[in-house]
C-alpha cells in the first residue's frame, strides 16, 4: 500500500456555523462539490454524529471513481471533525474550522493509503498525478462552498506532507 498525506485550506468570507454545517452533512456534497457522485449514509450515529458510517464515490479528471467507506470517530461541533476511512483508501481525515472576524478557515487533514492493487503498482510513476488530482477535487469543494453559501473563496491551498 502507497501512504499519501495531504492538507487542504480553505478560507471562506462567511460565519462558522454555515460553514460547519454544509461540511457535516456530507450527505448534500453531491449536490454542491463537484467530484463527489455519491454520499450514503450506512448507519447513523449517536447525538452528535459519531459512529455514523457513509459511503462515497469520488470521481476527477482522472479516468478512475474511488469508492471508500468513512465512520465518524469525533465530532466537536463547530470546530472539529474527524472520521476514519476503510476501502479504496484507508486512513483518517480531519476537518479543523475556526473563525477570525469575518473569515472562516477550514483545515482539512487527509492521511490515507491506497488498498487499489493498480494504484500501488503505478503509485512510483503516478504519485504525483494521484497528488494534484486530489488537489483538483479539494479545491472544487472549496469553490462549491462558496458557491452554496453564496460567500466569497479568499483562498485556496495544498500541502502534500513528506510521508515515510
Amino acid at each position: 500500500m502507497t501512504d499519501y498525506s495531504f492538507s487542504t485550506l480553505w478560507r471562506i468570507r462567511a460565519p462558522i456555523d454555515p460553514v460547519w454545517e454544509a461540511i457535516y452533512d456530507s450527505e448534500r456534497w453531491p449536490r454542491w462539490w463537484q467530484g463527489v457522485e455519491a454520499a450514503e449514509l450506512l448507519q447513523g450515529g449517536d447525538s452528535n454524529g459519531v459512529g455514523a458510517r457513509l459511503r462515497y464515490t469520488w470521481k476527477s479528471k482522472l479516468p478512475y471513481r474511488l469508492v471508500f467507506n468513512v465512520e465518524t470517530t469525533r465530532v466537536e461541533r463547530p470546530h472539529e471533525l474527524e472520521g476514519r476511512a476503510s476501502g479504496e483508501l484507508a486512513g483518517t481525515g480531519l476537518w479543523r474550522l475556526s473563525q477570525d472576524g469575518d473569515v472562516t478557515t477550514v483545515q482539512y487533514d487527509w492521511n490515507v493509503r491506497t488498498t487499489r492493487r493498480w494504484m500501488n503498482l503505478f503509485a512510483p510513476i503516478a504519485r504525483p498525478i494521484f497528488e494534484s488530482n486530489h488537489n483538483i477535487v479539494m479545491s472544487w469543494g472549496g469553490e462549491g462552498l462558496a458557491r452554496l453559501l453564496e460567500a466569497p473563496l479568499i483562498s485556496i491551498e495544498h500541502r502534500v506532507n513528506q510521508v515515510g
